[in-house]
């Protein structure tokens, strides 16, 4: 695993995503860290970035910014311990956005779907 690679699910000591729930993982530094779309998570987002239903269809359209992505993964870290925010941003970009695109697809799919 490169130091910022992002993954969907996999395994890691620290951060295992329950995928029926919507987490997803993103590595940083190094470190998996896992993404758990929370309502108070959520409400976090949106405070920020707008609508979520807005978001999701931005995304369907190719018209999320990378700004959005790496707030929504901030917003969703269960733990961000010493992380910072450029941290994140770093991580998605170093990434890449085909990669970037696993654990959003879970998290959107949460927003869209529900934990029902």
């Amino acid at each position: 695993m490169n130091r910022a690679q992002v993954a969907e699910g996999g395994s890691a000591e620290k951060a295992h995503a329950n995928q029926l729930r919507g987490e997803a993982t993103i590595s940083i530094d190094g470190r998996l860290h896992l993404l758990r779309p929370s309502f108070d998570a959520l409400v976090r987002a949106e405070e920020e970035l707008g609508p979520l239903f807005a978001m999701v269809e931005r995304a369907g359209e190719g018209q999320l910014r990378l700004s959005e992505i790496a707030a929504l993964f901030w917003h969703c870290l269960a733990e961000r311990g010493e992380l910072t925010r450029e941290q994140v941003g770093s991580a998605v970009l170093a990434t890449g956005l085909a990669e970037a695109a696993k654990p959003l697809r879970a998290l959107l799919g949460e927003i869209l779907k529900g934990s029902g």
